[in-house]
C-alpha cells in the first residue's frame, strides 16, 4: 500500500469519525449530559470527554481484534447494541428525576400591585452550590466507552477490510478516534447553542428543551431496545 493510499485512509477515517458523531444516540446521550447549566466551555469538555472514552474502547478492542485475531459475534454486537438503549433510557429517566427533584410550579407574586405568574424551583440554587465534579468528566467518559463498544464490531469490519498490518490497523482507529472526538466537541457546542437559547427566553423554554432532551434520549433508547429485542429474540 502506498504512502498516498495510507494518508487518504486516513484522512477518510478522521471523516468517518466526525461523521461517526452526529449518530442519533450519541446526541441523545450527550444532550442530557449538557442540560444542566450549559456553557460553550462545558459543553466542550463533555463532547471531549465523551470522545476520549468512545477512543479508548475501540483501541482496547482493535488491539485484541488485530493482534490476536479475536472476532465479534453478532450476537455480542447485538447485546452491545442493546446496552445503549438501556443506557440512553436511564440518561433520561436521571434527567426526569432531576427535573422533578427541582419542584417546578408556578409561582403567584405581586409587583406594583400586579399579580404574576412564574415558574419557579425552590430547589434550583441549593441543588447547584457545590461543584459536581463526576459530571464534567466521569460520566461522559464512561457513556463514551459504552458507545465505543456498541460501535467496535462494525468498526472492525471495516479496517480488517481496509488494511494490511496491524500498525495501519491501529493508526486508522486512532485517527477516527481523534476524529470522532473532534467531531464530538463541535456537537456538544451545537447542542449547547438552543439550550443557552432558551435560558435566556425564560425558565419555561429552558424546561421545556430539557424535557425534550429527557423525552429524547427515553424514546431513542426504547426503540432500540425493542428493535434488537424483536430482531435478535431472547438474549
Amino acid at each position: 500500500m502506498s504512502d498516498a493510499t495510507v494518508l487518504s485512509m486516513l484522512a477518510l477515517g478522521f471523516l468517518l469519525g466526525a461523521r461517526h458523531a452526529l449518530d442519533a444516540d450519541h446526541i441523545a446521550a450527550v444532550s442530557t449530559l449538557l442540560t444542566d447549566h450549559p456553557t460553550w466551555r462545558r459543553s466542550g469538555a463533555v463532547g471531549f470527554w465523551w470522545g476520549l472514552g468512545h477512543t479508548a474502547t475501540l483501541m482496547a478492542v482493535g488491539l485484541a481484534v488485530i493482534l490476536f485475531k479475536v472476532s465479534i459475534p453478532e450476537r455480542v454486537a447485538e447485546t452491545l447494541e442493546f446496552g445503549v438503549g438501556v443506557m440512553l433510557v436511564l440518561l433520561g429517566g436521571s434527567l426526569a428525576v432531576t427535573l422533578v427533584r427541582e419542584r417546578w410550579h408556578v409561582h403567584l407574586h405581586r409587583h406594583d400591585g400586579e399579580a404574576h405568574l412564574h415558574l419557579h424551583s425552590h430547589r434550583l440554587h441549593e441543588d447547584h452550590r457545590h461543584g459536581h465534579w463526576l459530571r464534567p468528566s466521569i460520566r461522559p467518559l464512561l457513556v463514551g466507552m459504552v458507545h465505543g463498544l456498541a460501535g467496535s464490531a462494525a468498526l472492525m469490519l471495516l479496517v480488517l477490510a481496509a488494511v494490511r498490518s496491524a500498525w495501519e490497523g491501529m493508526a486508522y482507529i486512532l485517527v477516527f478516534g481523534v476524529g470522532s472526538i473532534a467531531g464530538m466537541v463541535c456537537v456538544g457546542m451545537l447542542i449547547c447553542l438552543p439550550l443557552a437559547v432558551s435560558a435566556s427566553f425564560g425558565r419555561r423554554a429552558h424546561l421545556a428543551i430539557r424535557g425534550l432532551a429527557c423525552l429524547g434520549s427515553i424514546g431513542l433508547g426504547l426503540a432500540m431496545i425493542l428493535r434488537i429485542g424483536f430482531t435478535a429474540g431472547p438474549f
